[in-house]
């Protein structure tokens, strides 16, 4: 069975900006993921907001839910306290909110892997130690 693959928003937008640097690489990566893929309401969030001037894009980061390729096991209610703790943790680098609900899921998915072009993850930890798996470029 196929590790969970946790969504970040760097490769949701690259897949559907094609004037992003790692296009290629993300929709190489996309072809080959097993779906569903997980993430969290705040990387939509921020996906929507930053592909808001490309036609129809946030419509397709919906309909990515809609169609359950991405799902949102997370709620944010319930992990708030975790949450917290992981933003005063990494305030320094800064954590983003969206970042931080990623980990929190890291721990929750043991096995999972990070989808991510964000080398802050190279820093965070999950349940204080563990690295957390990712899959990025190698460049980035």
């Amino acid at each position: 069975m196929n590790p969970p693959i946790l969504l970040d928003t760097g490769p949701l937008v690259a897949f559907f900006d094609r004037h992003e640097q790692y296009h290629s690489w993300v929709t190489a990566q996309f072809a080959h993921l097993a779906t569903p893929l997980l993430t969290c309401e705040a990387v939509l969030t921020e996906a929507c907001y930053l592909l808001r001037k490309l036609p129809n894009a946030p419509g397709s980061v919906m309909d990515l839910v809609n169609r359950r390729l991405v799902l949102i096991p997370l709620r944010l209610e319930d992990e708030v306290a975790a949450i917290a703790r992981l933003l005063a943790k990494y305030a320094d680098v800064p954590m983003s909110l969206a970042d931080a609900c990623l980990v929190r899921m890291a721990e929750q998915h043991s096995q999972s892997v990070v989808f991510t072009l964000d080398s802050d993850f190279m820093r965070y930890r999950k349940h204080g130690r563990q690295v957390i798996p990712t899959l990025m470029p190698d460049d980035s």
